[in-house]
């Protein structure tokens, strides 16, 4: 026997232009029927909590699937799955969207790697219920709500990837921590031991982008950061953020940022009694103005 939970959607056209749309959750538990062969025509992520079963690849072969694991079906590709004898737990979400191109190019969804193993599934189960919560009969605002937790899901599926340490990549972890050093692509593979290309492959699989963006990322944001809350000149804040020639930093923030140095300051600076702090706030427990 089975149990099968399922609702679908059908969000209009200005829904999809959010950039991803929900078009389906189901949660299903127990020695479920294979699914196909089929091939569909949006992306779904059926997220393996708990048993095993396998998957049939578009080359052929028949994979094992053991939880927690991710299956991802993608646009146009022939897919085949089931659970084993002993049955498995699924979570599945259907969606689409113009959005769907820019997550693949990041790396999050991955066409050609259609079996993905996971570390913990407690995340994006997390965000697969709020799909579940938003699907109640009548509710106005599902399809919105809907679309956001699919944005999360994506998110969590890429943080929870069994190739992902606790606390992220090594080596996107060292390249934060020297980004604000002037040294160049090929300097920073050195340090690691890795040749350039080696560095860009690795940077492309965890964050997405090249070297270069993702340095240039953390530096902009610091940079941003010394604008709005402190009086240091441009050309200091340059330095500080790995740049020796302030008129080519200037040059760089306004083609990234859209607006100059100087005139992000004027529009975001400000100073505030206390001063400003580099603590993260810990959401649980932010702090309040005490009531009269």
């Amino acid at each position: 026997m089975y149990d099968t939970w399922m609702r679908f959607f059908s969000p209009s056209p200005l829904h999809h232009r959010l950039g991803l749309a929900c078009l389906g959750v189901g949660l299903q538990h127990g020695a479920l029927p294979a699914v196909g062969p089929r091939t569909l025509d949006h992306h779904v992520a059926v997220v393996i909590n708990a048993g095993s079963g396998w998957f049939g690849a578009p080359d052929g072969r028949r994979l094992p699937v053991t939880g927690p694991s991710l299956i991802w079906l993608t646009p146009g590709t022939p897919h085949h799955y089931g659970a084993g004898p002993g049955g498995w737990d699924e979570s599945f979400v259907d969606f689409t969207g113009p959005a769907t191109t820019t997550y693949t190019e990041l790396g999050y969804i991955e066409p050609d790697r259609p079996l993905v193993p996971l570390s913990d599934t407690s995340a994006p189960r997390a965000a697969i219920a709020r799909i579940v919560r938003s699907a109640r009969r009548g509710n106005p605002l599902l399809e919105v709500e809907a679309g956001a937790a699919v944005h999360e899901l994506l998110v969590s599926l890429r943080r929870a990837r069994a190739d992902v340490g606790p606390d992220g990549d090594p080596v996107l972890q060292a390249l934060a921590r020297d980004a604000f050093q002037p040294l160049s692509v090929a300097e920073h593979a050195a340090r690691h031991g890795m040749t350039p290309a080696e560095l860009r492959t690795a940077v492309r699989r965890g964050a997405g982008c090249s070297p270069k963006d993702y340095l240039l990322g953390i530096r902009l944001g610091r940079a941003k950061e010394l604008l709005a809350t402190t009086d240091l000149p441009v050309a200091s804040v340059a330095r500080r953020v790995g740049y020796e020639d302030p008129a080519y930093f200037s040059r760089l923030f306004a083609r990234r940022v859209g607006t100059a140095p100087v005139r992000f300051r004027a529009q975001q600076g400000r100073s505030v009694p206390g001063g400003w702090s580099d603590r993260v706030p810990d959401p649980r427990d932010p702090p309040m103005i005490p009531r009269p």
